[in-house]
């Protein structure tokens, strides 16, 4: 789903994001001819969202003032309309405090943990008319009473320690956005034409896309998280490299590329996995960034052309 914080281009009475994201999810299973799982914050929900094909489920978090009904009632068979919902059941503090919690093993964030899940078929009555939902509330395995979160889905069979699994994958995209904000300055760029809009965002984020695919490819070396634990001890759990990590790393990379003058074979044969790129290992790059390149011995040596690195095959 778009960042609430992005910068949208339609005018003031125009769609809103849900009715935006609605038509986006829509099109996207006409194109891709497969079942949809869509996951969203609290902000996505409403009548936009009613309608979506059966090969599309919604699952988001629901808010805290959300009025929940019981399914409605068979027909009775007298005159009239039949009743589009049963009993209010309340707000979801209110189905928490009546609920049978179970002990579940969910995995989420990179770890596995304990917690106790209840789950409730009902109404959301006011977002999703008579659509029927299920309501899964998470509660921590040292929580005694009430909820610590609340998840509404449209997936009518998927089980409840899946469907926590699969809310929790959307955490990555909001360290995303976060990440592309605050260190690529994604959706800062003060642009005021409509084409410039739409170009810088994308822009950065695919500069954002393109580190990690080198870090991935290229950059990676197994002890940096461990070095990265030395550096900040406050991250006692860290198992992976944070973008900021690996957008330095490249940066040095670039720096290094700069100034070094092309491996030479005996450096390819000494490791055959360093790019070319890279210059000889025996030149630490930091030591090149303090004192400039090198200087020529030489006119020949002067002549030669200062490296590039390529990463046009990314």
């Amino acid at each position: 789903m778009p960042a609430r914080g992005s910068t949208a281009v339609a005018a003031e009475d125009g769609p809103s994001k849900v009715e935006l994201a609605a038509s986006m999810v829509q099109l996207l299973a006409v194109c891709l001819d497969r079942r949809l799982h869509v996951v969203a914050d609290a902000a996505y929900h409403g009548k936009a969202l009613r309608h979506l094909p059966e090969a599309i489920t919604l699952t988001t978090r629901l808010p805290a003032n959300a009025v929940l009904f019981d399914l409605a009632p068979p027909p009775t068979g007298r005159r009239g309309r039949p009743r589009l919902k049963g009993a209010r059941l309340g707000t979801p503090a209110d189905l928490a405090a009546t609920a049978t919690f179970t002990t579940a093993r969910v995995k989420r964030y990179g770890r596995t943990d304990q917690v106790r899940v209840a789950e409730v078929r009902c109404l959301w009555y006011g977002s999703f008319h008579t659509q029927t939902v299920r309501v899964i509330l998470i509660r921590d395995d040292g929580t005694d009473t009430g909820y610590d979160l609340a998840l509404v889905t449209t997936d009518p069979d998927t089980p409840a320690t899946e469907l926590i699994t699969r809310y929790a994958w959307r955490w990555s995209i909001e360290v995303t956005f976060a990440e592309a904000r605050a260190l690529l300055g994604v959706g800062q760029a003060r642009s005021r034409t409509e084409n410039a809009v739409r170009r810088t965002v994308p822009f950065g984020l695919y500069c954002y896309s393109i580190t990690v695919v080198w870090y991935a490819l290229h950059g990676h070396r197994p002890n940096d998280a461990a070095d990265r634990r030395e550096q900040a001890p406050w991250y006692t759990t860290k198992a992976d490299p944070a973008f900021a990590d690996m957008l330095a790393k490249l940066r040095r990379v670039i720096i290094a590329a700069r100034f070094l003058p092309a491996a030479t074979p005996a450096d390819r044969r000494r490791n055959p996995d360093r790019p070319a790129s890279l210059g000889p290992s025996r030149t630490h790059p930091r030591s090149m960034i303090k004192t400039g390149p090198p200087k020529p011995r030489n006119s020949r040596e002067s002549s030669r052309p200062l490296s590039v690195i390529n990463i046009s095959p990314f």
